[in-house]
């Protein structure tokens, strides 16, 4: 019965969340494909330039609402509400500190951001407008991650998926209406993407209107001890979403010297597919965190264990009809975002496609066990993980491989990262497996 219930929670949460993150990331694919249907090659160029900080901010809202939500969940399962209470107030205070830098930047140096990401005269303008209005939006952008993850651990995933839903589908109208009949250009673009988290908030107002939330904004000092623990359980989420921006940035730059605009538009196509899959095993992984923080606290560890099993079967299966819709429909793909009918961008990104994502398999274990590490506070595995991923492997091995294979080996530089993170995932979690086998026989 224990298995029973355990099965159709994880059913539960991590479907909801899988059609969240999927609606979540769709805010930049709906960008992608209108803006190439409406700006061309070069719309998508200015796009692509701009993105990545996107992941900065969106990685640093779901530092704050994963780490947050973590040691939340742990202490509402003991039953201290108080601590609980503090917990949200200083995830809170945390998003505020990093809204205001965010817009900051927004404000006084959008322009030197993205002439520093290799933006030229052709794209400038459009870059640094999509650029700015995403980070003056950072508040929002925040306080939607924080909530959506408290809401979650609050015994409420459905509504926390239909906000992330719901945002990401307000984004897809406003996108259509601000580029085609507003006519306001890449503007349009990323003002679509600024309000969907505002409308996912108020989704989400519901559950404190009608009272039910047992978490509370309380008065409290800024603690910052709780600071460190909050980002120190979230740092991998962190690291998942900002590695996507580092490795943009990084593959921009070694793109614009092989193939120039064109093969930057052309990875545009893959990067911003390449964010919807990575989001459906961030859905899976989001979704097992409440289970087995829960359980964590009740040191109840075959069922955490069995949450594992799940989450990981369903990442392989997934991944195997991912890869194997892009392997076959690769050209498809391309030429939805294709709308010049570019031979070059064409041929370049179907290719991409097919190479890139062969890591699908190991991206998707890496995310999830990054999340079980920090689900039951064992934190340094999954920072571990999480940097070589994100910063320490991907980038050497985008210059190493370029230098030998030119633009197909900077397609093969992911999985080839993915695939050695993956083994070095998997030692950790036998290591730790065989330390909680010896602390739960001693028990």
């Amino acid at each position: 019965m224990a298995k029973s219930n355990c099965f159709r929670d994880f059913v539960k949460y991590a479907s909801l969340n899988v059609m969240g993150m999927i609606g979540l990331s769709c805010y930049i694919l709906a960008d992608t494909f209108f803006v190439s249907k409406g700006l061309g090659t070069n719309g998508l160029t200015a796009l692509n330039l701009a993105i990545p900080i996107y992941s900065f901010i969106h990685g640093s809202g779901l530092m704050i609402g994963m780490g947050g939500g973590t040691k939340y969940s742990i202490q509402k399962s003991q039953q201290d509400h108080r601590a609980a209470n503090r917990t949200f107030t200083n995830a809170v205070y945390l998003a505020a500190i990093f809204a205001a830098f965010f817009v900051l930047a927004g404000i006084f140096f959008s322009g030197t951001i993205i002439s520093l990401l290799g933006a030229d005269d052709a794209v400038f303008d459009m870059s640094k407008t999509y650029l700015q209005v995403i980070l003056l939006f950072a508040p929002a952008f925040l306080l939607n991650n924080v909530l959506l993850c408290f809401v979650r651990n609050d015994g409420a995933p459905q509504l926390s998926m239909a906000a992330m839903i719901g945002g990401s589908l307000s984004n897809v109208v406003l996108d259509w209406v601000f580029i085609f009949p507003c006519q306001m250009g890449i503007f349009g673009a990323v003002f679509a993407t600024g309000l969907a988290p505002i409308i996912s908030i108020l989704i989400l107002s519901p559950h404190f209107i009608r009272k039910k939330n047992q978490f509370h904004f309380i008065k409290c000092k800024a603690e910052r001890k709780l600071f460190g623990r909050i980002l120190s359980s979230g740092i991998p989420s962190l690291v998942t979403e900002v590695s996507s921006g580092v490795v943009m940035i990084v593959f921009n730059a070694i793109i614009l010297n092989l193939e120039g605009n064109v093969g930057v538009a052309a990875y545009g196509v893959i990067a911003n597919l390449s964010l919807v899959i990575i989001a459906i095993y961030t859905g899976i992984a989001q979704g097992i965190q409440p289970i087995v923080s829960r359980n964590y606290g009740l040191k109840k560890f075959g069922d955490i264990n069995a949450t594992l099993r799940y989450a990981l079967t369903t990442m392989l299966a997934l991944s195997a009809v991912i890869y194997t819709v892009v392997f076959f429909g690769a050209s498809q793909i391309t030429s939805i975002f294709n709308s010049e009918q570019n031979a070059i961008l064409q041929t370049i990104a179907t290719e991409g496609l097919r190479l890139y994502f062969i890591a699908c398999p190991f991206a998707g274990f890496n995310v999830i066990i990054s999340i079980y590490f920090t689900s039951t506070e064992k934190p340094q595995p999954a920072h571990i993980i999480s940097i070589l991923r994100g910063f320490l492997v991907i980038i050497p091995m985008a210059f190493l491989l370029s230098w030998f294979g030119k633009i197909h080996g900077v397609w093969c530089a992911f999985p080839a990262t993915e695939l050695l993170v993956a083994i070095i995932g998997l030692l950790f979690f036998i290591s730790t497996r065989k330390k909680q086998n010896k602390i739960t026989r001693y028990e």
